[in-house]
């Protein structure tokens, strides 16, 4: 029997209203919402229900309401009998997921499912995360843009090739034909029409406040460490397959260090999803949103892929 892996949306996945849905039909979605605001001293619900999108795409409003709407998917497939019911606000059972896994800001979602970081202490750190990210971009303003119908190799040579003595490189390798390249404005935008004429049907440019997963991103890392110095991480009962290296972790020591190196590294979202793959996955679940496994199908259109973004995902789930 295929083994599963639950894996969690990073930035971008927002959007107003979002959760709303699970709010209102679980009550073990409404005390992860509750827990995330007591934490924050903000109303979590507030922003992702009533605010509107510029506020709610702030990279430090997105970030914590990003993890706080999939851990509430996560709660109310317990509550729904979809997942087994283990103790623990937003843990899994290992039994239910061989893998754990997030994109960019999801990792550490997927930490929290793997009851490697606590849910408050997760919102506050990806909160703090977020305005040092926007932070380091108003020092020097960066740019991203997806590049769609090329392969990562080929992107790869065309921003060493255009780059000059700016930042530019891929930063996102989600799945095949779509790479995300990142780094100073002015380089990514030189980037479009040689990625064009190498082959790229499109070159979308993102709404980012900087150049994430890049060198540029290295003033925020101080800033991250001394947060994470501050924060209890456990071993992971659930292996967390890591950005960085496309490859699982579990003790703190390996937790911590790859959550400050995935802020300068690219994410190695395909890779992490073969290596899945090649240890016996079969089946993705996502928690909070539909983009990442997407990304899945994309890469695995043989695998079985699910989300759980409303009550009646749950109880889809439930009879797999």
């Amino acid at each position: 029997m295929a083994k599963t892996a639950f894996i969690f949306p990073g930035q971008g996945s927002q959007a107003p209203g979002m959760g709303k849905g699970l709010y209102e039909s679980s009550a073990l979605a409404r005390k992860v919402f509750s827990l995330a605001s007591e934490a924050l001293g903000i109303d979590v619900a507030g922003l992702c229900f009533d605010g509107d999108a510029a506020e709610l795409a702030r990279t430090q409003n997105a970030q914590p309401a990003i993890l706080t709407v999939s851990i509430a998917a996560l709660e109310a497939a317990k509550e729904g009998g979809a997942l087994s019911p283990v103790d623990g606000l937003g843990v899994a059972d290992p039994r239910d997921a061989a893998f754990c896994a997030g994109h960019s800001l999801g990792e550490f979602t997927a930490l929290v499912a793997a009851g490697a970081l606590r849910l408050e202490d997760a919102v506050r750190v990806v909160q703090e995360r977020g305005r040092l990210m926007a932070e380091a971009g108003s020092l020097r303003p960066g740019g991203m843009a997806a590049v769609l119908g090329l392969p990562a190799e080929e992107v790869a040579r065309v921003c060493e090739a255009v780059r000059g003595g700016d930042v530019l490189a891929p930063a996102n390798l989600n799945c095949p034909g779509q790479v995300v390249i990142s780094g100073d404005e002015k380089a990514v935008e030189r980037a479009a029409g040689p990625l064009k004429e190498a082959g790229a049907k499109r070159v979308i440019p993102l709404k980012v406040s900087g150049a994430f997963h890049t060198k540029l991103m290295a003033p925020a890392r101080d800033g991250l460490a001394d947060v994470l110095s501050q924060v209890e991480l456990l071993p992971a009962a659930i292996p967390v397959v890591a950005n960085a290296t496309a490859a699982p972790r579990s003790s703190p020591e390996d937790i911590r260090e790859l959550l400050l190196r995935q802020l300068t590294s690219p994410v190695l979202w395909e890779a992490g999803v073969r290596f899945m793959a090649g240890e016996g996955v079969g089946r993705f679940v996502e928690f909070g949103g539909k983009v990442v496994s997407g990304l899945v199908q994309k890469t695995l259109p043989e695998a079985a892929v699910a989300s759980v973004v409303e009550l009646g995902d749950v109880a889809a789930l439930a009879v797999r």
